[in-house]
């Protein structure tokens, strides 16, 4: 099923805003950043909102510093200034920057928090992921922890803390180990969101504003549906 795309400058969720940086909280089917497709992407949405918003001439400067996943809901950060970019690159190198991200999987979890450490290799023919139990050529390892927050009939809901950012890793690890992200049919699950997207949303991040050197912690309210409410 296509990802629909649902987003404009008129619905930007703006999470944060100053003169260095700005936060939104994605939709499924905003793609972060121009591709083949040729659809209209979230940072030349964000860029019209602040041409507008600010009234600025000529081109806007919007740095992208780091993407999620098309169906993939909640947090992404842009940089509004060189400088902040240049920072904000630096903090996502060294790790300085905490994600959290809630995923709504399929069946009960038996274990209720766990580490999980694999091996990844993205195939770029169709842009997915394989996972292994070791290292294969040209394998990268995945690291993440997960901890069951809720637990509903026939799905569960995660909290997951990424130790190392690989290509599609939360998707790939959870559906390695029998527990596929709801709505992603790439990765095991039997059928489609109403949007097309999948319950995986990036919920918090936290790291020390560039400029200001200020804590900032940011939260992105869940997609308003049925089953996420059903979940908080």
């Amino acid at each position: 099923m296509a990802v629909k795309i649902l987003s404009d400058k008129s619905n930007l969720q703006i999470l944060y805003e100053d003169n260095h940086i700005i936060a939104v909280n994605k939709r499924a089917g905003d793609i972060v950043q121009g591709d083949k497709t040729g659809d209209k992407a979230l940072n030349e949405i964000v860029q019209e909102y602040i041409k507008e918003k600010y009234n600025k001439p000529g081109n806007v400067y919007l740095g992208v510093v780091h993407r999620i996943d098309r169906p993939t809901t909640g947090i992404v950060l842009f940089a509004k200034t060189s400088k902040a970019l240049a920072r904000l690159n630096s903090l996502f190198a060294t790790k300085n920057i905490q994600k959290t991200y809630w995923a709504i999987v399929k069946n009960p979890v038996l274990k209720k928090e766990d580490r999980l450490i694999h091996w990844l290799k993205k195939n770029p023919k169709n842009n997915k992921s394989s996972v292994f139990d070791r290292e294969i050529k040209g394998s990268k390892q995945g690291i993440l922890n997960y901890r069951v927050i809720i637990e509903l009939d026939n799905y569960s809901l995660l909290e997951i803390n990424l130790e190392t950012g690989r290509h599609h890793q939360i998707r790939a690890q959870l559906s390695k180990i029998g527990y596929p992200i709801k709505g992603d049919l790439k990765y095991g699950f039997d059928r489609s969101n109403i949007d097309g997207g999948i319950c995986l949303h990036a919920k918090r991040i936290e790291f020390i504003h560039p400029i200001k050197k200020e804590q900032i912690k940011l939260n992105a309210p869940v997609p308003n549906d049925t089953i996420w409410k059903a979940c908080i």
